[in-house]
Protein backbone atom coordinates (compact mmCIF):
# COMPACT_ATOMS: atom_id res chain seq x y z
CA UNK A 1 0.00 0.00 0.00
CA UNK A 2 1.15 3.50 -0.71
CA UNK A 3 1.79 6.30 1.67
CA UNK A 4 -1.43 7.60 1.18
CA UNK A 5 -3.92 4.55 1.31
CA UNK A 6 -1.38 3.61 4.83
CA UNK A 7 -2.95 7.35 6.10
CA UNK A 8 -6.59 7.02 5.43
CA UNK A 9 -6.92 3.37 7.25
CA UNK A 10 -4.95 4.72 10.69
CA UNK A 11 -1.71 2.47 9.52
CA UNK A 12 0.99 5.35 8.29
CA UNK A 13 3.11 3.78 11.19
CA UNK A 14 3.73 1.01 8.95
CA UNK A 15 5.25 3.17 5.83
CA UNK A 16 8.71 2.39 5.30
CA UNK A 17 10.70 6.07 6.61
CA UNK A 18 13.22 5.67 3.36
CA UNK A 19 9.36 6.72 1.95
CA UNK A 20 8.66 9.99 3.66
CA UNK A 21 10.18 13.11 1.90
CA UNK A 22 9.31 15.98 4.10
CA UNK A 23 9.40 16.98 7.62
CA UNK A 24 5.56 17.42 7.85
CA UNK A 25 5.53 13.44 6.84
CA UNK A 26 8.14 12.78 9.80
CA UNK A 27 5.95 14.43 11.88
CA UNK A 28 2.71 12.72 10.86
CA UNK A 29 4.74 9.69 11.30
CA UNK A 30 5.67 10.38 14.66
CA UNK A 31 1.90 11.21 15.11
CA UNK A 32 1.14 7.37 14.36
CA UNK A 33 3.35 5.87 16.29
CA UNK A 34 2.56 8.01 19.34
CA UNK A 35 -1.08 7.76 18.89
CA UNK A 36 -1.95 4.64 16.57
CA UNK A 37 -2.17 0.76 17.43
CA UNK A 38 1.85 0.12 17.73
CA UNK A 39 4.12 -0.43 20.37
CA UNK A 40 8.24 0.16 20.12
CA UNK A 41 9.93 -2.16 21.97
CA UNK A 42 14.00 -3.48 22.25
CA UNK A 43 14.55 -7.08 20.45
CA UNK A 44 17.67 -8.65 20.55
CA UNK A 45 19.33 -5.00 20.64
CA UNK A 46 16.98 -2.98 18.41
CA UNK A 47 14.19 -1.24 18.62
CA UNK A 48 11.35 -2.63 16.84
CA UNK A 49 7.79 -1.48 15.82
CA UNK A 50 5.31 -4.20 16.54
CA UNK A 51 1.38 -3.84 15.94
CA UNK A 52 -0.63 -4.92 19.03
CA UNK A 53 -3.98 -3.84 19.07
CA UNK A 54 -6.76 -3.14 16.25
CA UNK A 55 -9.00 -0.35 16.60
CA UNK A 56 -12.42 -1.94 15.52
CA UNK A 57 -13.44 1.72 15.64
CA UNK A 58 -13.05 5.64 16.67
CA UNK A 59 -16.40 7.52 16.68
CA UNK A 60 -16.62 10.70 18.35
CA UNK A 61 -14.26 10.55 21.07
CA UNK A 62 -14.84 6.70 21.75
CA UNK A 63 -12.10 4.50 20.77
CA UNK A 64 -12.91 0.36 20.79
CA UNK A 65 -9.99 -1.88 19.98
CA UNK A 66 -8.91 -5.76 20.20
CA UNK A 67 -5.11 -6.53 20.89
CA UNK A 68 -3.38 -8.79 19.30
CA UNK A 69 -1.82 -10.52 21.74
CA UNK A 70 -4.44 -11.06 24.55
CA UNK A 71 -5.66 -13.02 27.10
CA UNK A 72 -8.93 -15.30 27.84
CA UNK A 73 -11.50 -15.18 27.72
CA UNK A 74 -11.67 -13.24 24.27
CA UNK A 75 -12.76 -9.36 25.33
CA UNK A 76 -12.95 -5.66 23.28
CA UNK A 77 -11.75 -2.59 25.26
CA UNK A 78 -13.75 0.53 24.93
CA UNK A 79 -12.13 4.22 26.37
CA UNK A 80 -13.41 7.45 25.94
CA UNK A 81 -13.54 10.72 28.23
CA UNK A 82 -15.76 8.81 31.03
CA UNK A 83 -15.33 5.14 29.95
CA UNK A 84 -12.44 3.03 30.43
CA UNK A 85 -13.45 -0.66 30.63
CA UNK A 86 -12.92 -3.82 28.73
CA UNK A 87 -16.25 -6.51 27.89
CA UNK A 88 -16.71 -10.56 27.09
CA UNK A 89 -17.02 -10.71 23.36
CA UNK A 90 -19.67 -13.65 24.91
CA UNK A 91 -22.32 -11.44 26.66
CA UNK A 92 -20.71 -8.05 26.88
CA UNK A 93 -20.15 -8.40 30.72
CA UNK A 94 -17.77 -5.71 32.18
CA UNK A 95 -14.44 -7.65 32.49
CA UNK A 96 -12.39 -4.99 34.30
CA UNK A 97 -12.40 -0.87 34.19
CA UNK A 98 -15.46 1.40 34.92
CA UNK A 99 -18.30 2.79 33.04
CA UNK A 100 -21.48 3.87 34.42
CA UNK A 101 -24.82 2.10 34.20
CA UNK A 102 -26.42 4.17 31.72
CA UNK A 103 -22.80 3.74 29.27
CA UNK A 104 -22.90 0.61 30.01
CA UNK A 105 -26.55 -0.25 28.91
CA UNK A 106 -25.79 1.90 25.74
CA UNK A 107 -22.92 -0.66 24.76
CA UNK A 108 -24.93 -3.64 25.29
CA UNK A 109 -27.42 -2.32 23.22
CA UNK A 110 -24.69 -1.83 20.84
CA UNK A 111 -22.83 -5.59 21.29
CA UNK A 112 -26.27 -7.29 20.57
CA UNK A 113 -25.29 -5.52 16.72
CA UNK A 114 -21.84 -5.74 16.64
CA UNK A 115 -21.12 -8.68 18.41
CA UNK A 116 -20.52 -10.77 14.85
CA UNK A 117 -18.16 -8.08 13.37
CA UNK A 118 -16.20 -8.35 17.30
CA UNK A 119 -15.95 -12.10 16.51
CA UNK A 120 -14.62 -11.36 13.11
CA UNK A 121 -12.13 -9.25 14.33
CA UNK A 122 -10.89 -11.56 17.39
CA UNK A 123 -10.26 -14.41 14.80
CA UNK A 124 -8.43 -12.57 12.57
CA UNK A 125 -6.39 -10.95 15.01
CA UNK A 126 -5.42 -13.79 16.94
CA UNK A 127 -1.43 -14.43 15.67
CA UNK A 128 -0.34 -17.75 14.98
CA UNK A 129 1.34 -18.31 18.81
CA UNK A 130 -1.35 -16.93 20.66
CA UNK A 131 -2.10 -19.07 23.74
CA UNK A 132 -5.91 -17.55 23.78
CA UNK A 133 -6.81 -18.68 19.68
CA UNK A 134 -9.96 -17.98 17.98
CA UNK A 135 -13.36 -16.95 19.61
CA UNK A 136 -15.48 -20.25 20.79
CA UNK A 137 -18.63 -19.15 22.34
CA UNK A 138 -22.36 -19.85 21.70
Amino acid sequence: MDKNQLKSINKFFEVNPAELESFDEFAEYLESILNGTCAVWEYEGELTLFEIKARVANVRGMQIDIYLREHAPPHFHVRSANIDASFLIEDCSILEGTVSDNDHNKIRYWHRHAKPLLIEKWNLLRPTNCLVGPYKGS
